[in-house]
């Protein structure tokens, strides 16, 4: 009988975590660039109802192409 090779299997999980911390990191970042501000926690429905007037797509549009 063969022995697990541990070792592959560790390197396998740690570039499945990194892949998902960059991940994490870039859709930070999309939606940091997307917001054009801080401070959304606070007015986040009133720049919902603003963004369809200007054209342009609501900040939680990029969480949910992203899931």
């Amino acid at each position: 009988m063969a022995t697990p090779n541990y070792g592959y299997e560790k390197r396998q999980r740690e570039l499945a975590k990194k892949k998902k911390k960059e991940e994490k990191l870039r859709a930070k970042a999309e939606r940091k660039t997307g917001e054009g501000g801080e401070g959304g926690a606070l007015t986040g429905h009133a720049q919902d109802d603003a963004a369809p007037q200007d054209g342009a797509p609501p900040p939680s549009a990029p969480s949910q192409a992203a899931a």
